[in-house]
């Protein structure tokens, strides 16, 4: 925390900034031949930059390098180590440019400046770091065989692999891609959402200083229909990894059947459940967790807490437990260190969340300009404030009469990303956590695990792979069998 600047600091340190805003591709930042958009800080709806977006030809040109770097395996076929440490160099330069990393992507995103400099940026350093170490600690296999053979098992690199990022964690989404798929040995061709191009494009430019050849990472900022569905229909992309809405997972899964039947891994959306059961202790630190999961990142979050389902016998002392806390949830300008919560991601975003800003709030209910105020409503369980991704600052709060009904209600929806369980007995904790249809279930605290451990959803969450742990290493690889006869050709019944 001392580390952090002030509010004029940041302010100054913006206004002075010159992101990079054209396509990088083949190692350097190329003329954008796309039309130009704006890239809004959502805190102001004033244009920062604006960024070139790349075009179909683009798509073509930065697949063809991909695949040619690919092919000549500078970076497919070097060493491991050697490999690990190209990345090790990058998270280097990373670290040495990361207060201007964070604030690009909090006048980019609308992201506070305190999360972007304590949370966002570092993670992101440590997930490339995590996935780098790996690199040359991982081994293939021999799997059982008859004295007579040897059977291997080894991974190789998939090839060119797409990467489609959200606009709700703009780096540390780049980090769960790049991380594993370039520690695999792949050329990856990043696409960042419209909303959020710019620390994209910086990391691939400290990637070619920290020494990844040409045509390895590439960077194409535009929209769905000009770069994205490209990519996903491109005949020469061997994969697609996304994260995003289930809606447009579900029009990745289609480009690739009705082009090369590209793998597609997808990490989309949650309505996650937080259950406090009837015997959950240390009601203010359960308040603590609650708030946490709904409101961080302003709610916009796949694996935000935004479901509330508490025991009848606790609800009362929860909720003003959790009231208390919201206090605490400053919301302003987000290169204020001061602030907790941003804005919205653009006006659009925040037209959708401020339409759930109905009836009689216990907290909040109010917006202004693209700030939410953290918001907090008990409903029905078949409300569609309780059934829909709202994906803002908006926590629901929903009443059981038992600790079966609460994982009923916990299961009761189409997703399956992370869930929260709150209990005194471990037995009923372990239950509930083998019980609820869910990627992730913490105990006792809200949480993603850690880069170790894998991370996708159950249901319309997920589809395809998980991303962090080795598991993220595996799905950027194609599995191979090498199977080699040992039998000498002068025995048996050999002719010839």
């Amino acid at each position: 925390m001392s580390d952090l600047l002030t509010h004029a600091e940041y302010k100054a340190l913006a206004a002075d900034m010159n992101p990079p805003r054209t396509p990088f591709i083949d190692g350097k930042y190329q003329p954008g031949k796309g039309v130009t958009f704006p890239t809004i800080n959502p805190a102001t709806n004033e244009t920062w930059v604006d960024v070139t977006s790349a075009t179909a030809a683009d798509v073509d040109l930065a697949v063809g390098k991909a695949r040619e770097a690919f092919d000549q395996g500078h970076w497919a076929k070097m060493n491991p180590s050697d490999r690990k440490d190209v990345l090790i160099r990058l998270c280097k330069l990373m670290t040495r440019n990361r207060r201007e990393l964070a604030v690009m992507e909090s006048v980019d995103s609308g992201k506070p400046i305190l999360d972007c400099e304590t949370i966002d940026i570092p993670e992101s350093i440590h997930t490339i770091k995590w996935h780098a170490e790996a690199v040359d600690k991982i081994y293939d296999q021999v799997a059982p065989a008859q004295d007579d053979a040897i059977s291997m098992i080894v991974r190789e690199p998939i090839g060119v692999v797409a990467a489609v990022l959200p606009w709700n964690f703009p780096m540390l989404m780049l980090a769960w891609k790049i991380g594993p798929a370039l520690a695999a040995g792949n050329s990856v061709i990043v696409k960042p959402a419209e909303q959020t191009s710019l620390t994209a494009l910086r990391v691939a430019e400290l990637a070619m200083e920290a020494g990844l050849p040409r045509g390895v990472l590439q960077v194409l900022p535009g929209d769905g229909p000009t770069v994205g569905e490209p990519l996903g229909r491109h005949m020469d992309v061997d994969m697609v990894s996304f994260t995003g809405s289930t809606e447009t997972g579900r029009l990745f899964l289609k480009y690739s059947a009705e082009s090369n039947l590209k793998k597609v891994v997808l990490e989309c959306g949650g309505k996650n459940p937080a259950v406090v059961m009837s015997d959950a202790e240390n009601l203010d630190h359960v308040a603590e967790n609650v708030v946490n999961a709904a409101f961080w990142n302003a709610g916009q979050n796949c694996s935000a807490g935004s479901r509330l389902i508490v025991h009848s016998s606790v609800k009362d002392t929860l909720l003003k437990n959790i009231t208390a806390r919201v206090r605490d949830w400053k919301v302003g300008d987000p290169l204020d260190p001061g602030n907790h919560i941003g804005t919205m991601i653009d006006a659009d975003h925040c037209a959708k969340v401020s339409g759930y800003l109905t009836g009689k709030a216990l907290v909040g209910g109010t917006a202004e300009g693209n700030f939410v105020q953290p918001t907090i409503y008990e409903v029905g369980k078949d409300d569609a404030k309780a059934k829909d991704e709202i994906f803002g600052p908006i926590l629901t709060v929903i009443e059981v009469a038992s600790d079966d009904e609460a994982i009923e209600v916990a299961n009761d929806t189409s997703y399956g990303l992370a869930a929260s369980v709150f209990t005194a007995n471990t037995r009923k904790a372990i239950r509930a956590a083998r019980d609820i249809k869910a990627g992730t279930v913490t105990v006792n605290t809200y949480g993603e695990g850690s880069i170790a451990t894998p991370f996708g959803g159950y249901g319309l969450s997920g589809f395809g792979g998980r991303d962090n742990g080795l598991q993220a290493h595996d799905q950027f690889t194609e599995t191979k069998t090498i199977w080699i006869d040992l039998t000498d050709p002068k025995d048996g019944d050999n002719v010839g």
